[in-house]
Parts: C-alpha cells; sequence; structure tokens
C-alpha cells in the first residue's frame, strides 16, 4: 500500500452494554482502526456517505442474532476507489456503492450459501459507517451519475427489498399496488419504483403529512392506518378510483390479509418483508378460497441489486434523503431520529469530502 495513503480508519463500532443497563443497549463509539493492506481482488473505497438502516437500531437493542461486539455499523454506503491490489483495475479513482449482503449471488429463491448483511454481524466483518472501507471489488456496484454520494447511500438495502418485493408482487404498468407504512426506506423506493413502471400506487401511513408528501413522488392516495377503520377508507378511496388492489407491498405483517382481502383481486399478492405490526399474520379460510398469496421475502441477490440499480439509472429515480449529519460523530442523532419514527426517508451521514452537487 502506498504511503501516500492512509494506514488508520476512524469506525463506528458497538461497543458492550454497560452491566446493569435495563433494557439494554449497547453503545455506539467513534474509534481508529488500522487500514489492513490490499490482498488480491481488494480494492480501498473512501466513503464518501453511509446511511442508516433500523437494524442498526434494532443491533443496539440486542434484536438481531450473531452481534459482533467491537464490529463496525452499517449497511449502507457509497464513496470512491482511492486504491486496488491490481494498479491497472479499472475501478480505481470510480464512484461505487457497496452491496449489503454476501451470499446471495443469483438464485430467484434464496440464498445459495451463508447468508449475511454487512455491518454489526460476525458474518460478513464488514460494515459501512467508516471513513475508508477495504471490500472485494466484486463487491461493488458503481454509481448511476445522476446521484451523489449521500443519495446513493440511500440506495443499496432498501431498493433492494423493495426490488424483489415488487418483483414477486408482479407489479407491471396498469396494476394496482398499496404499499404500506410510507416514510421508510423500503416503501418509499418501492412507491418511486412501482410510479415508474406505471403502476397505480396507494398507500398508508400514521401520518397525514406523510401521505401528502407520497402523493408528491406519485401515489394515487393514502389513508391514515392510525384510524381502525382505514380498511374502510381505503375500500372507498378505491371505488372511486374504480381499483381494485393487485397487490399489496407490507412492512408490518399481522392483520394486513384479513383487513385487505376484500379489496384484493382473487388471486391477488400480499408480498410481506417486516413485522412491525406484529410477528404473525392472521389468514382465513376467505383469503385461502379466493386464492390469494401470502409471500414472504427479504433483501435479494447482487443479480437483483444490479437490475434493480440499472432502473433506478434508466428512470433516473432519486431516494429520498430525510437529513444529511455531518460525520461520523453525529450518529447519535441518527438512532435518536430511527427511534422516534418521524422522518420521511433515508438518514443519511457525509461522511468524505462533499460529492457531487444535487438537490437533496
Amino acid at each position: 500500500m502506498s504511503a501516500k495513503l492512509p494506514r488508520t480508519t476512524k469506525a463506528l463500532v458497538i461497543r458492550k452494554s454497560p452491566p446493569g443497563r435495563s433494557p439494554l443497549f449497547h453503545d455506539a463509539v467513534v474509534q481508529d482502526q488500522p487500514i489492513p493492506a490490499l490482498k488480491p481482488g481488494e480494492i480501498l473505497v473512501k466513503m464518501g456517505a453511509v446511511a442508516f438502516n433500523h437494524r442498526d437500531l434494532w443491533i443496539r437493542k440486542g434484536m438481531y442474532p450473531r452481534i459482533a461486539i467491537g464490529s463496525t455499523f452499517g449497511s449502507d454506503g457509497a464513496g470512491t476507489v482511492i486504491a486496488t491490489a491490481d494498479p491497472a483495475d479499472p475501478l480505481l479513482k470510480q464512484r461505487v456503492f457497496l452491496t449489503p449482503m454476501r451470499g446471495w449471488e443469483s438464485n430467484p429463491d434464496g440464498p445459495e450459501s451463508n447468508f449475511g448483511i454487512l455491518g454489526g454481524g460476525s458474518f460478513p466483518s464488514l460494515g459501512t459507517f467508516a471513513e475508508y472501507v477495504v471490500v472485494q471489488r466484486a463487491e461493488v456496484i458503481p454509481t448511476p451519475a445522476h446521484l451523489n454520494d449521500e443519495q446513493m447511500a440511500a440506495w443499496p438495502l432498501a431498493g433492494l427489498t423493495a426490488w424483489r418485493s415488487i418483483a414477486l408482487a408482479h407489479v407491471s404498468r396498469g396494476k394496482t399496488v398499496l404499499i404500506t407504512g410510507i416514510g421508510g426506506g423500503v416503501a418509499i423506493l418501492a412507491l418511486q419504483i412501482c410510479v415508474a413502471m406505471g403502476a397505480a400506487v396507494y398507500v398508508t401511513s400514521g401520518s397525514q403529512e406523510k401521505i401528502d408528501k407520497a402523493v408528491k413522488l406519485g401515489a394515487k392516495g393514502g389513508v391514515r392506518y392510525s384510524e381502525d377503520s382505514w380498511p374502510d377508507a381505503l375500500g372507498a378511496l378505491l371505488k372511486q378510483h374504480r381499483k381494485q388492489l393487485d397487490a399489496v407491498i407490507d412492512a408490518g405483517g399481522d392483520e394486513i390479509m384479513i383487513k385487505t382481502s376484500q379489496y384484493l383481486k382473487a388471486g391477488g399478492r400480499v408480498v410481506c418483508y417486516g413485522m412491525t405490526a406484529g410477528p404473525t399474520i392472521s389468514m382465513t379460510m376467505r383469503e385461502v378460497m379466493r386464492g390469494q398469496q401470502l409471500i414472504g421475502t427479504m433483501m435479494g441477490s447482487r443479480a437483483d441489486m444490479v437490475a434493480a440499480t440499472d432502473f433506478l439509472a434508466q428512470h433516473k429515480i432519486i431516494p429520498v434523503v430525510a437529513t444529511v449529519l455531518p460525520g461520523l460523530a453525529a450518529a447519535a442523532d441518527g438512532f435518536k431520529t430511527m427511534e422516534k419514527g418521524s422522518q420521511f426517508g433515508k438518514l443519511v451521514i457525509k461522511v468524505g469530502e462533499p460529492s457531487v452537487k444535487a438537490n437533496l
């Protein structure tokens, strides 16, 4: 490694929750770490921006298996390749983002091998919340030219999850889709992708302000799930527009099948990628006899990530960034905002030098 290259990097790492703290809540601290010499096939990325996921908050709460104390937070990040093991590597000086998972290359059904998500775990032993990251060159993808690092960092994990959910829901031009929990990164990107595909999209949220923002992004309308009568309100909205749901893309679980069944076509699909409303999903024979399908999903493969990013570039989609925080030391503010759940879009940390100008 050239002497001109950095030998250490600051990183946001997990420190074990102090004894007696209840409930358990691991600390997140910035500390210096050595940058290892590059091995064949590796590159060094200077991170321009990284983004939070709820996964990061849940790790601090001890809600994930295989949490590795001392490991670096973060699944999402984008930056510039500043060194390569092969001096002739065409990735040198290119803007890239890191693929957020390992162990899933192209199988449409699920991971081919041990599956892991970047950040906070024992596998892979890599996180994005750092000034510099050493990574296999095969685990980065070029950043589309229309995005800066802050916007790019808001894309990988949420965009991949949204893309696979949409594919499993069989969304296409002219289809009608309900996306629940608008405001989160996956839901917003699912909305943007579905609109770009030519689908009619309706949303749910606990906030009218978030629904209004979703409409500005192309949603036909929305209802507040904080009201018990939201399924009736959805039905009235669909009737007004002479629509019936072809699919539901859901983050909550719980009674989503029962609550949407009346407005979902026979054979319609409910694709669920989360359990924010409850860890179980109720069904009755009404849904079964109508052939309505419940499909679970998680993230996706590297092939999915490439296809999704190609679509992102083709349609010039810009991921929604709620807040850009100044540096890793400001991560505490990001965790507090996630705990409140009030943001619309992704929480991003600007790590390096100012990146390509764009409207956030």
